[in-house]
């Protein structure tokens, strides 16, 4: 494969720089494939559930589907905890940051808050606020967001529900991320 000759960026040339972006939009062109795969890696992490990640994901998914939503929403509520294992503690952010350049202003906001609205489930049997989403009260996805959180995230932790396999969801996944990116 061929490399650029600099060591340092400012002496990269208009030939180096040329090489790089065309190695970089087929890189990009593999994003999907990068993200199933780290999808089926959602089987460990996050212990003491009745289902691991992966089923929670297939599941939040599948509920977005039965009730026709977007394909973007559908693609987002799979992929709405895949930062769960490498940031745990910003976990909705993290996979805000995935979905952005792909999806609605609206979608984005709602992965990115999702955690904070889900804390209105179990926040007060730790002693932390369980309101701490109605700080964004007034915000034109807030109802979508508690609307997200309610029908499909919180539902999903069933070992008997019956979801459609991460293969299912696949052309969803194609789709949106072969998307031309949006400029927001």
């Amino acid at each position: 494969m061929r490399k650029v000759k600099f060591t340092e960026m400012k002496k990269g040339s208009k030939e180096d720089y040329l090489l790089l972006n065309k190695l970089e939009k087929r890189f990009i062109d593999g994003t999907a494939d990068r993200i199933l795969k780290t999808m089926q890696g959602l089987t460990s992490g996050l212990v003491g559930y009745q289902i691991n990640r992966l089923e929670h994901s297939l599941q939040t998914a599948t509920r977005a589907l039965k009730e026709n939503a977007s394909n973007e929403m559908i693609v987002a509520a799979l992929l709405h905890d895949i930062g769960d294992e490498l940031a745990p503690n910003n976990h909705a952010e993290f996979a805000s940051a995935i979905l952005k350049p792909y999806v609605s202003e609206k979608t984005s906001w709602i992965v990115e808050k999702h955690g904070v609205f889900q804390m209105y489930y179990y926040a007060h049997h730790l002693s932390f606020n369980k309101n701490e989403r109605d700080k964004y009260k007034g915000h034109k996805y807030y109802s979508a967001t508690a609307e997200f959180c309610e029908k499909w995230d919180q539902l999903s932790f069933d070992p008997n529900y019956k979801s459609l396999s991460l293969k299912d969801f696949e052309p969803y996944v194609r789709k949106i991320f072969s998307r031309t990116p949006y400029t927001q």
